[in-house]
Formats: C-alpha cells, structure tokens, sequence
C-alpha cells in the first residue's frame, strides 16, 4: 500500500502536519518511535502568530481553555523576594492582529489536542514504529521500522526531533554552534510553598540559579536551572530536591513529585537543506534552538503549515511538482532568521516582546510572493495577511479552512473563497491569500491574476 505521506514524530510538528493533511484529505499516517506522547512541558509558549495557525487548524479554543497567559516574574534573594519583572515587553492589541500575548501551555497538553484533532479528522498515530532506515526511487519512499515492518509513502516528513534518525538516513547534515557551555535541567514537579501567580525566579551569584514556573491547567511547576559548567546533572528525585534546596528558600521536602526531567545544554543548529529529494525535514529535525524566547516548537508549527497546504496541492490538486520546492526556499531562511533570535534572548541583547511573537515574519522574497501593484502600500506580498473586517465578515473566519482566499474582485477558480474589497489597512489593491495566511499575489487590478492562479495549480 502506498500512502500520500509518511510524517516520522508525533510531536507537534508532525501532529500540525497531520491535521493539516486530514483536513485536506490526503492520506498521511504519524508514526511514533515511543510508545506514547511526549510526557514534559518543555516547549510551553504559543506564540500570537501560532495561536493564529492553531485557530484555523481548529485547536485554539481548546488550547486557550487549558493554557493561560504567561505569570510575571518573581525575583528572589536570600528568602525574600526583591521584585517583579515582566517575562516580556506588551505588544499593543490591533484590528490586525487579534492575538499579541503568549499563550503558556505545557507540551505534553499541546500534544494531546492536537492529537484529539487528529483523531477526530480521521487520522492516526501508529505508536511503538521506530525508523531504521529508509530507500528512495523515483515513485516514493520505503521506510524501514526496528520491528521488521516497511511502510511506502509518496513522500516523507522527517519530524523526529533534533537526533533525526530519517535526517541522518538521508545524508543530511546539521551546522551549529553552542549557545552556552553550561549544562541546563527542566522538569515538571510538585513543589509546596510557593504561590501560583508569579514566575519565580532563585538567580545564583555566578549566572547559575533555579526558575520556577507554574503550568497552567495543572497542579504542576516547571523548573529550570542553569547549573555551573563540568556539573552533571542528575534527573532524580533527589537530585531534584538538592537542587531546589540549594538555589532557593524552599526545604528539599517541599518539592513533593517529580513527574518528567530532561537536561541539555543550549545550541543553534541549522540543517543543511531541508529537502532531499522527496523526505522534508522540518521541526527540530531542521533546526534546533536555545529554549530562551520560546520560537523552538512555534518555528516547528510554522513548517508544518507551510509544507501542509503545498503537499496536497500537489496530491490532490494538480500543482507542479515544483511548488514543494518553495518549502525549503521559504522555511530555511526563515528558521536560520529565528535561530538567531532565539541565541540573542538567551544571551540577553534581545528582548521578549514584539520581535519574539512571530507576527513579523513573512516570505517576501519567496518565488511563490508575486507584487504587480505600481505603488504598493500597506500590506505586501509575502507579508501575513492581517485580520480585519470586510462587509461585517472577519477575514480570519473567512481565511479559516484549506482554502485561498482572494480579497477585491471575484474569480471562478476552484478552492478560492473571495469578499469584495479588503481591509483599509491592506492599502488599496487586489489580494490573494495563501491557505497559510500570507499574501500570494497583490495587483492594482486582476490583471496578471490568471498567470499566477496556473503556477500554483489553482487553474
């Protein structure tokens, strides 16, 4: 049996991807090297820009009931507390732009809803399915699993984290460098003694010190520690405890369960290209970032929204096969853009705020970004199609689903929903938004319309 896709990780990344393919009725199966979900709360922030994504994926109001907004920051020393600190700088609430806040929920939950999503679309995770190896022809891709089994699918989607094994089945490498030499503990724990509304933070006199944070929708904190370099860290109860105990106030007893650990030490790693031939790389599979700035599982879910519409064009649609590779030249640049970012919070020259919520990000030197208008103003191709109003419809509800969207004239082409002018704020013009909520093309006129509805498969 020949499947459309073969996504390898059910993560976030590979469960967006799922969704999104369910959604369009292309036939893609996740499979899951662990018997369950990821348990931790690692990746926590969604950032305003996934909320967005999330919201046409149809899991934000789920999301949004379990999270909650991120708590300020506590700062303590010797027992006493020494003053609040915002986790990140307001970024001002618009027409454009619904969502400006981080959303803070655990990993583990994110998966889980995401999951539910799948399910309820018709698709699956086949867990307990690790790859071993995997050989491309000219027709598709067989991938070998630990337990004898093989799976053929027209394509492959390597969303198997940052020690990829389909990465490195493929010959692709990683370029990075360490982003701080010190060794770093996160784990999910229940702690007595401290109150649930703030971010509380134990800073060490050397750089090092404890941070917890309270999970929303859970009984549960997350700690994280920077711990003093040749330390190793130790992922026990106790190890835990002592730690807690000589970072902060709290006695070793107070941390009462120690529900998931992990440790790590920060680095910027970009793979080499994100295509080989027809397996994508995408999630950390494709780039691994510092936690700091909460862009890591946000850039993830971005990939997965790109790849996602552009696979079932081709599946489904009649799109050249050329469109899939926009994927790498859209994406790659865009995470190298991030991982950057992510080095600059973690060493204190960027700030959490406006350049972290990813409302910024755009393709505007894409092939697939066409701009025919003589004196464009406001919006432009390649920017994220903002939210508005147009004859009482909201664009986001009207962008909502697996189709395009054009704003200011009509067309009869199949899958593309139109309103009849667009927002002020958009500048005056025609528009044609991508399933992924980017601009595709922006004239004065249609004129030009056509040519470009045939070069991505819409005609």
């Amino acid at each position: 049996m020949m499947r459309d896709v073969l996504i390898v990780g059910a993560g976030p990344t590979g469960l967006a991807l799922g969704v999104d393919l369910a959604r369009r009725g292309v036939d893609a199966l996740v499979v899951e090297r662990a018997a369950e979900l990821f348990p931790g709360s690692r990746g926590k922030g969604i950032q305003p820009r996934t909320q967005e994504v999330f919201d046409d994926l149809g899991v934000l109001d789920a999301l949004r009931a379990a999270g909650g907004p991120y708590p300020v920051r506590m700062v303590w020393k010797n027992g006493e507390r020494v003053g609040e600190q915002p986790m990140f700088d307001p970024v001002p609430a618009a027409e454009g732009a619904p969502y400006t806040e981080p959303l803070l929920v655990p990993q583990w939950r994110t998966q889980e809803i995401l999951h539910a999503r799948l399910r309820e679309l018709g698709g699956r995770v086949a867990f307990g399915r690790e790859v071993t190896g995997l050989a491309q022809d000219p027709d598709g891709v067989e991938v070998r699993f630990a337990d004898g089994t093989a799976a053929r699918a027209r394509y492959v989607v390597a969303a198997d984290g940052g020690r990829s094994a389909v990465r490195r089945a493929v010959g692709v490498g990683m370029t990075g460098e360490s982003v701080d030499p010190s060794p770093f503990v996160v784990a999910d724990v229940r702690v007595r003694g401290l109150d649930r509304e703030h971010w509380h933070a134990f800073p060490g006199a050397d750089g090092t010190g404890v941070m917890l944070c309270p999970l929303a929708g859970t009984e549960d904190f997350q700690l994280s520690g920077k711990l003093p370099e040749g330390t190793e860290p130790e992922l026990t109860l106790d190890g835990v405890r002592t730690l807690v105990a000589a970072y902060t106030h709290l006695d070793a007893d107070d941390v009462t369960e120690l529900r998931w650990a992990s440790d790590f030490r920060p680095r910027a790693a970009l793979a080499d290209r994100f295509r080989a031939g027809r397996v994508f790389l995408a999630g950390d599979a494709a780039h691994v970032h510092s936690p700091a700035g909460g862009q890591g599982l946000n850039t993830s879910v971005q990939d997965a929204y790109n790849l996602g519409w552009k696979l079932a064009a081709v599946l489904r649609d009649g799109a050249p096969g050329a469109l899939l590779d926009t994927y790498e030249e859209e994406r790659r640049p865009n995470a190298a853009a991030m991982l950057g970012l992510s080095t600059g919070v973690h060493r204190g020259q960027v700030r959490r705020g406006a350049a972290t919520v990813q409302l910024g990000l755009g393709y505007p030197e894409s092939s697939l970004s066409e701009e025919r208008r003589a004196a464009p103003a406001g919006v432009r191709a390649g920017d994220r199609a903002p939210d508005g109003v147009v004859d009482g419809v909201r664009l986001f509800d009207a962008f909502r689903g697996p189709h395009w969207t054009l704003l200011g004239a009509t067309t009869t082409a199949a899958g593309v929903h139109s309103l009849p002018a667009a927002p002020a704020s958009y500048g005056p013009g025609v528009f044609m938004i991508r399933p992924d909520g980017y601009v595709a093309w922006a004239g004065d006129t249609e004129s030009g319309l056509d040519e470009y509805l045939t070069r991505a498969g819409l005609r």
